[in-house]
């Protein structure tokens, strides 16, 4: 097993259950995953029933990150992480369907004895489990050819939990269509697509669920049952059964009792699991007898917090008498109980067993971030054999492989890439010889480590500061997506793009043109009078997207003419006038001197901590903003704009936090009285513990209270008021006001918030919105204020299921009867008061079942505060309103909203309402109702669209930029939103304001060049493009063709490369050489060269008229070397000879040589 002969009699030989020297669990470098695969390995010869380890870490995240090491070192090892379900316990919310998906699973393939090992976080291992009979015994097959009645079928999935829907999308669902069956099977990553023929499975396909279109066809489909309890008539009498044998009182006054007797299994119903089992079996029930058990860190006392945190919880809820809970003993095993079931079975201490590898840390390589500088270090460290003769570093992709691997050849050192861990491994042994090999292999791997035998190195050790792994749900940092506007991501036939040299036209495809010796693909746009231009792809850097009007108006220009020069020429003049009144702005606020807050960073720590939830990378961001805005004398102005429960009120929280500290006191203004409440709960739970006085001025707080707290915010013994317009009254003054919080901007009209402002024109203030409306995009965009983007969702959110449809009683009672199903609740907008009753008969008749409140602005404001609080407290499950609810309800169990006449809204209102749900780890769905196609107008059906359009999480901010290409961009000094800079496109216009800014803060005269973007031409007369069998889809292409036009640094460069190795595989030949084209238009550039002409026979260059290299030192070159002959004004022809691309690559090397004096080596 080891290079070790004797470890394994030590492994036989531990002594059991005996106290443990521990491995400091901060210690996240130590390898447990490297010893665990090769204990696991070992044992894999072992067969029968059960898992044969468990490994039981301190926390959810070693698992993760243990479970996926395990299997770079060994991919033939079967591990599973048994997940969490990630509620807290008695919380009255269900596991997603996910969780519960990959729990089942694991249960099932250990049962089957199919796993080397579980791994889990010590608080799941704690959980009571469903009995091993019930996961075997509710799990059936379908095979192709299999002999099955459809109502037979369909019987079977009911039993099992299924639920029959009209599209299938999430797991636990199937649907009929004639003799098609759609499932989507518990345990699985895809559904199935089942055709049956006279009571046979003719075939079975795996489908995609987004498209509904089949893909590929499989053999047999594994169907688990759909929760970790049966359900149905008998699962809900022994549920009824056992709760009235357990709690007293009528049952009939606990909702959940009430829903069970109508087979409505509710949300949260998880931990009443001892009342729909006979009995629970514990994740040791799930182990061989003989099977071994791991920890990792300090489990014992990961253990004993759970067991406390589950006694606290359940001392706190036992006495709710409308949802009495099962005692801790009936869900959970007890510590003493679970210390005696892990004596039977081995306790293996994987420290103890470590000790004869002889491991060691890494020692410090000391690479920050530069490459060259810090690779020479790296090298340096490899000559002196700190790292030993065998060296493998894990990257993250195969395109990062491939640049260490080129960066490791540029210093000289040897290397290759391997596809496993085994094969260097096994290479390693093989190799006896003291001479240096370093390996590289694509893999998952956290901190690196040494053993006599070898080094692993991750990039994490290697690139500190530079590299950054990236989750494939994390979103790209802000300016990324400031530069939205110029993404071509969304670009379809017939849409209109600018061209910086001729105007807007309309795309109209790639189009493949062999232009004698090289192929190649060119953007065909259409212009005025069906006239063509066809752009290389190598230029797309000229064009942008149109943003400016509706797209199917957008004006186009005819090739030749006069008229885009004047519209270009009238925008400039234009734009210049607009970037000197921004100049007055800037030196307006930076003549303001503001309070510049005192930063205490302990205090700030201790305060930061209180955030339950992990920050996500923009957020952090923001925060960081924010906090170097309050802490500089000038005057902070920011909008932080971040989607619905992204977490921007804990930025705000913080800023508050720092203002507070600093003596000072905080305005919050909110749009609406809910919101403000909202606000007010929150605040008072944060700052609890901290010696602030926090008041809240609205409608909901009596007239007496209201006074009292307009005299303390007077006399400064409030330190942070929240409220609504009562806030911008006049007869409020503030002692000393530091901040100013501005909550749903985009709801205020622009009088209101600079009469807000008038209070103090020195006050720090932020501004926060999930979609700002476009003058305040359009402003912040153009540098007046600081803009800050929360793109990036919280941990296991998922995006909002969204449809619009129109108005059909099937679609409203099966998205209800859906919902009420997994036990959630539900929105139902109305937003005509007069008519509401009526509405509310009709659902009632419609879903029986439901229990439906209404709330809408006209009741009285005790009625409409109660009737919110008892929807929290879920006594409705059904909210029948207005769109009052459009800010300031968060309640994450209600995760289905459907809006009527969603036509009749904006889109900042329809991105608002939907964001009521999705609030938790359930999957959420928004249905948007119109009463007809037909009845629809052009900007309704645009509305419509971009919001089903953006689905994704945090699509705000890219909403608001739909809406200036709905409605128009607006003009950045003035309060008109509808806009007249719509004859050359919002991007255009904005990319020239800002040049001309920075122009004018230069001191550049007047008639500087406001589309200063030089191009430089390469002509490689070979093959440059992406094969359409290598990157099939077109807009893909023409997205990578954009990122490559736009890479403006070999860094830049670099990383679309790596995408394109990492998503497509290796580059083939036509896609290296555009790759090499795309490196030489960047070294071309900076030597001032405006056209490179590459043949077999020569390479002609091409310089701008001032250029910056050594004139003087080139002549005479030209003048000693008979095959460099100067041709023209700025032109030289070099005489060479190139068989082939590496050819190509040595002499244009050569002539970069010879015009800067600077050698350069050309990747690819």
């Amino acid at each position: 097993m080891f290079t070790n002969p004797n470890l394994r009699d030590q492994n036989d030989n531990l002594p059991f259950n005996q106290p443990k020297q521990k491995h400091d669990p901060s210690d996240s470098s130590f390898p447990d995953s490297f010893i665990l695969a090769k204990l696991l390995a070992e044992e894999k010869k072992n067969t029968g029933s059960g898992a044969k380890a468990l490994i039981i870490t301190e926390n959810q995240e070693n698992a993760e990150k243990i479970s996926a090491e395990i299997n770079f070192f060994d991919k033939d090892i079967n591990i599973k992480l048994f997940p969490d379900w990630e509620i807290l316990p008695y919380e009255p919310f269900s596991p997603h369907e996910d969780l519960v998906s990959n729990r089942l699973l694991t249960l099932y393939e250990a049962i089957k004895g199919n796993l080397d090992g579980i791994i889990l976080s010590a608080h799941t291992a704690l959980m009571r489990l469903p009995p091993k009979d019930f996961v075997a015994g509710h799990t059936f097959f379908l095979k192709k050819n299999q002999k099955i009645r459809l109502k037979g079928l369909i019987d079977q999935l009911n039993i099992a939990g299924y639920t029959n829907n009209t599209h299938v999308v999430s797991p636990r669902e199937y649907s009929t269509r004639g003799n098609i069956i759609d499932l989507f099977p518990m345990g699985s990553s895809t559904p199935y697509r089942l055709e049956l023929i006279d009571d046979e499975i003719e075939t079975i396909k795996i489908f995609d669920p987004d498209t509904q279109r089949t893909l590929y066809p499989a053999e047999e489909i594994r169907i688990l049952p759909s929760r970790e309890f049966p359900i149905g008539k008998s699962s809900a009498d022994r549920f009824r059964i056992n709760w009235r044998k357990n709690f007293e009182g009528d049952p009939l006054k606990c909702t959940l009792y009430r829903d069970v007797g109508k087979e409505i299994f509710g949300s949260g119903i998880e931990y009443y699991l001892p009342f729909l089992h006979e009995k629970l079996d514990t994740i040791f029930s799930y182990l061989k007898n003989d099977g071994k058990i791991y920890e990792i860190g300090e489990t014992a006392r990961a253990i004993e917090k759970q067991a406390l945190e589950i006694n606290q919880r359940y001392d706190y809820l036992k006495h709710d008498m409308a949802r009495p809970i099962c005692p801790p003993e009936s869900i959970s095993i007890q510590q003493h109980q679970f210390t005696a079931a892990k004596k039977n079975f081995k306790n293996i201490d994987i420290y103890a067993i470590s000790k004869p590898l002889k491991i060691s840390l890494l020692p410090n390589l000391g690479i920050d971030g530069g490459i060259n500088n810090d690779l020479d270090k790296f090298k340096v460290a490899l000559e002196d054999n700190k790292l030993g003769h065998k060296v493998l570093v894990v990257t993250s992709n195969a395109g990062r492989a491939e640049t260490i691997h080129t960066l490791m050849n540029k210093i000289s050192i040897p290397s290759r890439v391997v596809s496993t861990f085994k094969e260097f491994e096994t290479n390693s042994k093989k190799d006896n010889s003291s001479k240096l090999c370093l390996s590289i292999v694509k893999g998952f791997m956290v901190h690196g480590f040494k053993i006599p035998e070898f080094s692993v190195i991750t990039e994490f050790d290697l690139f500190r500061g530079l590299h950054h792994v990236a989750d494939k749900n994390e979103k790209k940092n802000e300016r990324n997506v400031e530069n939205f506007i110029k993404n071509l991501s969304e670009l379809q036939i017939g849409s209109p793009v600018v061209h910086i040299d001729h105007g807007i036209g309309r795309y109209r495809g790639l189009k493949e043109v062999d232009i004698g010796e090289e192929a190649n693909e060119f953007l065909h746009l259409e212009y005025a009078n069906s006239a063509s231009l066809y752009v290389p792809v190598s230029q797309l850097a000229c064009i942008n997207r149109y943003c400016g009007s509706d797209p199917e108006n957008a004006p186009l220009h005819v090739l030749g003419s006069e008229r885009w020069n004047k519209e270009k020429t009238k925008a400039i003049k234009q734009v210049r006038d607009t970037a000197a009144k921004l100049l007055g702005l800037y030196a307006k606020r930076a003549a303001k001197k503001g309070y510049s807050f005192q930063f205490n960073q302990s205090e700030f720590e201790e305060f930061s901590n209180g955030f339950e939830y992990i920050e996500t990378t923009d957020q952090k961001s923001a925060i960081q903003a924010v906090v170097q805005d309050m802490i500089s004398e000038k005057p902070m102005d920011r909008l932080i704009c971040g989607d619905v429960g992204f977490g921007k009120t804990e930025v705000a929280l913080r800023a508050s936090f720092l203002a507070v500290s600093s003596g000072k006191q905080v305005a919050v203004l909110a749009p609406t009285t809910l919101l403000a409440e909202q606000h007010y709960q929150t605040f008072k739970d944060r700052f609890a513990s901290f010696p602030f006085e926090i008041c809240e001025l609205s409608r909901f707080r009596k007239k007496s209270e209201n006074i009292k707290s307009v005299k303390d915010i007077e006399n400064g013994r409030v330190d942070i008021v929240i409220g609504t317009h009562k806030l911008i009254a006049g007869n409020i003054k503030f002692k000393d006001l530091g901040l100013i919080i501005i909550d749903e901007e985009h709801r205020f009209g622009v009088r209101q918030k600079e009469k807000f402002r008038e209070i103090r024109s020195e006050i720090d203030t932020i501004a926060m919105t999930a979609t700002p409306i476009p003058r305040t995009l359009s402003m912040s965009m153009e540098g007046i204020r600081d803009f800050s983007i929360i793109a990036s969702a919280p941990q296991k959110r998922l995006a909002i299921k969204t449809f619009v449809r129109h108005e059909d009683n099937f679609f409203v009672k099966e998205a209800l009867i859906r919902e009420l199903r997994r036990g959630g609740q539900a929105y139902v907008i109305h937003n005509e008061v007069r008519t509401i009753n009526h509405k509310l008969e009709k659902l009632q008749k419609l879903v029986p079942e439901a229990r439906i409140g209404i709330a809408h602005g006209q009741m009285a404001e005790k009625e409409l505060e109660l009737v919110m609080r008892n929807f929290n407290q879920k006594k409705f499950n059904v909210l029948l309103s207005s769109t009052i609810i459009e800010t300031g309800i968060d309640i994450p169990s209600a995760n289905t909203i459907i809006i009527y006449r969603a036509d009749k809204f904006g889109l900042a209102q329809l991105h608002q309402l939907r964001g009521r749900v999705g609030r938790s780890h359930h999957q959420a769905y928004a249905y948007l109702l119109t009463p007809g196609q037909e009845s629809l107008n052009k900007n309704a059906k645009k509305r419509l669209e971009a919001i089903q359009s953006m689905e994704e999480l945090g699509s705000g901010f890219f909403l608001a930029m739909h809406d200036l290409e709905i409605r128009g961009a607006g003009e950045v000094l003035g309060e008109n939103q509808s806009g007249n800079i719509t004859e050359i496109g919002f991007s255009l216009y904005a990319e020239m304001l800002e040049n001309a800014v920075r122009y004018l803060k230069e001191g550049k005269k007047e008639n500087f060049d406001l589309l200063d973007t030089p191009t430089v031409e390469i002509k490689l007369h070979v093959p440059s493009i992406l094969p359409k069998n290598y990157c099939p889809d077109v807009n893909e292409r023409l997205i990578l063709y954009k990122k490559l036009a736009e890479s403006h640094t070999e860094l830049d460069l670099l990383k679309v490369e790596e995408e394109l190795i990492d998503r497509f595989g290796l580059l083939p030949k036509e896609a290296k050489n555009l790759v090499l084209s795309h490196q030489i238009r960047i070294k071309a550039k900076d030597y001032d060269l405006i056209k490179l002409d590459a043949t077999e026979k020569s390479i002609t260059i091409t310089l701008n008229e001032k250029p910056k290299i050594n004139v003087e030192r080139l002549l005479q070159k030209i003048q000693q070397n008979d095959s460099i002959k100067l041709i023209g004004e700025n032109k030289i022809r070099f005489v060479v000879t190139s068989n082939n691309i590496a050819d190509y690559k040595r002499n244009i090397e050569e002539v970069f040589f010879t015009v800067s004096n600077k050698k350069i080596i050309l990747g690819i």
